[in-house]
Order: C-alpha cells, then structure tokens, then sequence
C-alpha cells in the first residue's frame, strides 16, 4: 500500500485493527492505550477523541503533542521492512507503533515494550 493511502486512513479505522490484535493474544485496550500515550504524548482521553473524529492515520503522528524521544530506540522488522531505516519520517513513526503492538501480541512485558 503507498503511504499516502496509509497516512489519509482514518484513526477510527485503524484503532480497531491494533485493539483487536493484541485483545486476539489476550492483551487488553488499556495496553494499547499506553502504548500509544508512550509513543505519541497523546492522554487516553485524546486517543478516545481521535478515534470518535475523521482525524487521518497521518495527522494523527503529524500532531503527537509529545512524541518520546526514546522512540529511536525501536528496532525491528515490520512487513519485511526495519523500522529504523526507514527514510519517510512520518511512516517510521506509524511503524514504530505498529512494532510496538507486535511486541504486545508477541506477549512481551510492558517495561520491555516501553523501553523502561
């Protein structure tokens, strides 16, 4: 998929798709929410706006209030691709995320997922 199909989806749209992964390997939404509140800055409640609006995947990252500065400490491999070498700043950004919520599927512990 080209990213500018990836940035335009809907927050609303994807949300469901990361809560249904992890929720599928026994993880629950409030782990997810972390997750994204460690990444992006956003509160829990600004990730229940986001997903009750038409905000875009993309904006969503392009607007993180506060994105972790321990976030470059993600590596890995995400559909074949590692996400630390990827040049796009914004999809390495969605990636990182999704990196993220694979470790929580894959049951790693939340210290280790948030780099603690």
């Amino acid at each position: 998929m080209d990213n500018k199909k990836v940035y335009a989806m809907s927050f609303a749209k994807v949300y469901p798709l990361l809560t249904a992964k992890a929720e599928k390997k026994g993880r629950t939404v409030d782990e997810v929410n972390e997750i994204i509140c460690w990444l992006t800055g956003y509160s829990t409640e600004e990730i229940e706006i986001a997903r009750n609006s038409s905000i875009a995947y993309g904006d969503f990252f392009q607007n993180a209030p506060f994105p972790n500065p321990n976030r470059k400490a993600i590596k890995g491999v995400v559909c074949g691709i590692r996400v630390e070498t990827i040049d796009e700043p914004l999809m390495q950004e969605i990636r990182y995320l999704d990196k993220l919520i694979d470790e929580l599927a894959k049951g790693k512990s939340m210290d280790k997922i948030l780099r603690r």
